[in-house]
């Protein structure tokens, strides 16, 4: 073995050695015993060089083996964290309990897998007398959040890593209050882990939960309850019984398939047909690069192939954990159309509007209406909002802002009817404060039984809601790059664009007339400069507004090598010039990327279909 170098090869041993005193999963100790044995510094500091950070999305990162992977003795070191931190909060933690959930994802070289994580985490709360609610078999992520609020639980943890690729997974974390967590939570939790790194007496024995008094399986009542509490938002019962319309499913290798047609059921629908090849959990996913609907056409081959031979028009796909969702129509011309978030977050804006206004009693009831979408998406439902008299509010990016405000408004006693994201997350039911992929599946099966009642397809009434509340032309995409210099440098640049803190004044041709950096706090259309919406000085984000309408934001993804840009042009009703507005947003967005991002000089990779 090469002669050791510096004092930071000796700390990655140390880290090592350790991790063998403590690892008792032969596959991750033999990884780490061969890492060591080699001396391997580079390798070494891939494995320990430095722990996963718990952010507020919690953990996501590969499985494998060390510190900054996902695997046995990581999961038991975070939840021993977690769980001294809910005693710190909750007094009646012992009382109340969690809820633990998991998706189908697993790593045979590493021995690690979703249920087994889920398993350990749930050993380390019984360990502690903390009553547990496991979920005995695979479930949506949607549902850790409802099974929170339905039995008033002080926590839950999801074990997923949505649709990530298949070497990742992740440890999601809910509140009491049946959202995702926010900061300090996060800080909290990630100190409480570094104080609580050597496993407990019972840490690794796992079995000894099955005959515990403290384990409880809500898998039956969830399944029972969650959907009856989504039948609230079925309006349409006798259409439903009635449509032809065909749909297909496909739940992309992960756990939605089964749920999907529970959720059918409840609304009176005939199933969905299921793409055959892709419906049950496959921890590989053979069929897809990515599994990722978002993606685009790519991910929804076989769905087109099995709608093309069975007659279906619409086709409705779900992430590996079911919290998204991707719509996509059979045109006349017979052309698929895959509508964007910012699309279906339209189409369900309207009609779940609609639906209120035709059910609602008490006409004055509307000042205490709701509906959320976050700042990187369409301000479609702010038209809806300022025509219909109902109020709308944005708030950051992700849903753990979108679910606590929702909270908090509805504690208030207004009633939060929708919220969405680009990203094609929706909330559709306010029994989830979370996007659910599930209820957003039969509720656009509903409103498109409903719309073939009158003869329209869910692209005209689309048309039909740009032309009562204006069009919202929307593009977004996003570069990948590994190096987060080549991103620090890239935001500082905007920063001090024509010297020293000072921005663009323009993008090519387009004049900017406003700019907001949630990044420092600056908002250049405040009349302090400050930003309204909080700010986070470890993400990068900065919006431009532009003379001509357009709206750009640009920003980091907080789970993925990505830098990612939204933008949209808004027009008032009336203007009815779609592709005029299309090539003017095709432009702003050809200089943004040649300006702003400059790929080459960055030498960043494009987004590939």
């Amino acid at each position: 073995m090469a002669a050791r170098g510096s004092a930071g090869d000796a700390a990655l041993r140390r880290a090592a050695e350790q991790w063998l005193l403590w690892d008792k999963n032969p596959k991750t100790y033999a990884i780490v015993k061969q890492l060591l044995a080699e001396g391997n510094a580079g390798e070494l500091q891939k494995y320990f060089g430095s722990r996963m950070e718990f952010g507020t999305a919690g953990l996501r990162a590969a499985m494998g083996a060390g510190i900054s992977h996902m695997n046995d003795l990581t999961i038991i070191q975070t939840t021993q964290g977690f769980c001294r931190y809910l005693e710190k909060n909750f007094s009646d933690l012992k009382k109340r309990g969690v809820v633990i959930g998991f998706d189908a994802r697993a790593d045979l070289s590493s021995g690690g897998s979703s249920k087994r994580f889920a398993r350990l985490a749930a050993n380390t709360f019984i360990s502690q007398g903390v009553p547990v609610y496991l979920f005995s078999d695979i479930i949506p992520t949607p549902f850790v959040p409802y099974t929170v609020t339905h039995l008033k639980l002080c926590a839950g943890i999801m074990v997923t890593a949505s649709h990530n690729p298949k070497q990742d997974n992740g440890y999601k974390v809910y509140w009491e209050n049946g959202a995702q967590i926010i900061s300090p939570h996060d800080k909290g939790i990630s100190q409480a882990i570094e104080e609580n790194q050597e496993p407990w007496p019972q840490a690794w024995d796992d079995k000894l939960i099955d005959s515990s008094p403290l384990l409880h399986d809500p898998y039956a009542m969830v399944n029972k309850e969650y959907f009856k509490d989504i039948q609230k938002q079925c309006f349409y019962r006798n259409i439903n019984k009635e449509t032809n319309l065909k749909f297909v499913h496909t739940s992309v290798h992960g756990v939605g398939h089964k749920f999907v047609q529970l959720a059918f059921k409840a609304f009176d629908l005939s199933p969905p047909f299921a793409v055959p090849e892709q419906k049950d959990p496959d921890p590989d996913f053979p069929t897809v690069k990515y599994p990722n609907p978002e993606e685009g056409k790519g991910v929804l081959t076989l769905s087109f192939a099995l709608a093309e031979k069975d007659g279906a028009r619409i086709i409705l796909a779900n992430d590996p954990d079911a919290d998204r969702l991707a719509v996509a129509e059979k045109q006349e011309s017979g052309e698929w159309k895959v509508f964007s978030g910012n699309e279906l977050g339209a189409l369900l804006g309207w009609w779940i509007f609609t639906c209120w206004k035709n059910n609602s009693r008490d006409t004055r009831a509307i000042k205490d209406v709701y509906m959320l979408s976050s700042t990187v998406s369409s301000k479609i439902l702010r038209a809806i909002a300022l025509k219909e008299g109902f109020h709308f509010e944005e708030t950051l990016t992700g849903f753990k802002w979108m679910g606590n405000r929702a909270k908090q408004l509805m504690d208030q006693g207004k009633a939060v009817l929708f919220a969405f994201e680009e990203a094609i997350g929706y909330m559709c039911c306010p029994a989830v404060l979370d996007k659910d992929g599930v209820s957003a599946a039969v509720i656009t099966a509903e409103m498109a039984s409903f719309l073939a009642t009158r003869n329209l397809s869910l692209s005209q009434q689309l048309k039909a809601v740009y032309d009562e509340y204006g069009f919202h032309i929307t593009k977004a995409s996003y570069f990948i790059c590994h190096d987060p210099k080549v991103i620090q440098q890239l935001f500082d640049n905007l920063r001090n664009f024509d010297g020293k803190n000072t921005y663009p004044k323009s993008c090519g041709r387009f004049k900017v007339s406003g700019i907001r950096d949630l990044t420092t706090g600056y908002d250049s259309s405040q009349p302090d400069q400050k930003a309204i919406l909080p700010t986070s000085k470890s993400s990068q984000m900065i919006t431009f507004t532009f003379a001509n309408g357009g709206v750009a934001t640009m920003r980091t993804s907080g789970t993925e090598p990505k830098i990612k840009y939204y933008s949209e042009l808004c027009a008032p009703p009336g203007n009815s010039d779609v592709e005029q507005l299309k090539k003017e947003l095709d432009e702003l967005v050809n200089a943004l990327e040649k300006h702003f991002f400059q790929p080459e000089k960055n030498k960043l990779q494009r987004k590939t279909e």
